[in-house]
């Protein structure tokens, strides 16, 4: 679905306060069209949104993004998650987001549960150039933590997640996560040791393998002073 502007972006900024910007009638269309089921629809949305930038001077369009983190489309969750960190990062010229954009969109993914965490860590081991901004979006999420705990530790999780969700709980700092780290890090030693033993244990003890340095090193930088 083509978006028609009617009016520059430019002008568009001349002529609204920073919170009206959605009610010109081109963020409207393309506000609407992100919320289609037609994934070509929804993915013109979130192009023309952040064509007009939208998203960091819109507390409404930032919203309605966030609530497209778990989009089933990839391709669209990148987008929605680039733009959305964007907007928690000084621009090219160094400059914030409005407060209000920014304080809204912090609140918004303050809620945030395992569904919309998974789909980050999912997108995030499809594309490792969004990692600078899911660490954005993890760090307005203080109980993310545990969620990323429960999904490192859970063997049924596919190991890229697996491996994201070490790799964040380090990046971000969540020091609570220490402890469970710790007892992850001896399952896994004790698994290996057992294993090793058992020559048709096969992806079980690859997996293993993979995931301990991952995890000892998220460990030493949690524990670095």
């Amino acid at each position: 679905m083509a978006i028609q502007n009617q009016l520059d972006f430019t002008e568009m900024l001349g002529q609204a306060s920073k919170g009206e910007m959605e009610l010109f009638p081109a963020v409207w269309m393309a506000l609407e069209a992100l919320t289609s089921p037609v994934v070509e629809t929804r993915r013109s949305g979130i192009e023309e949104l952040v064509r007009l930038n939208a998203p960091r001077f819109s507390s409404l369009v930032a919203y309605v993004l966030a609530t497209r983190i778990s989009d089933p489309d990839i391709a669209i969750r990148i987008e929605v998650i680039q733009a959305l960190g964007e907007i928690l990062s000084p621009d090219e010229d160094g400059n914030l987001a409005p407060e209000i954009v920014r304080q809204h969109l912090v609140g918004t993914l303050a809620q945030i549960r395992q569904r919309p965490i998974y789909a980050l860590l999912e997108a995030a081991a499809s594309e490792d150039r969004l990692d600078q901004y899911v660490s954005r979006l993890l760090n307005a999420c203080p109980q993310a933590g545990n969620t990323l705990v429960d999904i490192l530790s859970d063997r049924k999780m596919g190991i890229m997640i697996r491996k994201k969700a070490a790799h964040f709980l380090g990046t971000v700092g969540y020091l609570d996560a220490i402890p469970s780290l710790e007892r992850l890090v001896t399952r896994l030693q004790s698994r290996l040791n057992g294993q090793r033993a058992m020559p048709f244990a096969g992806s079980t003890i690859l997996e293993d393998n993979e995931l301990l340095p991952v995890v000892l090193d998220t460990l030493s930088v949690l524990q670095t002073p």
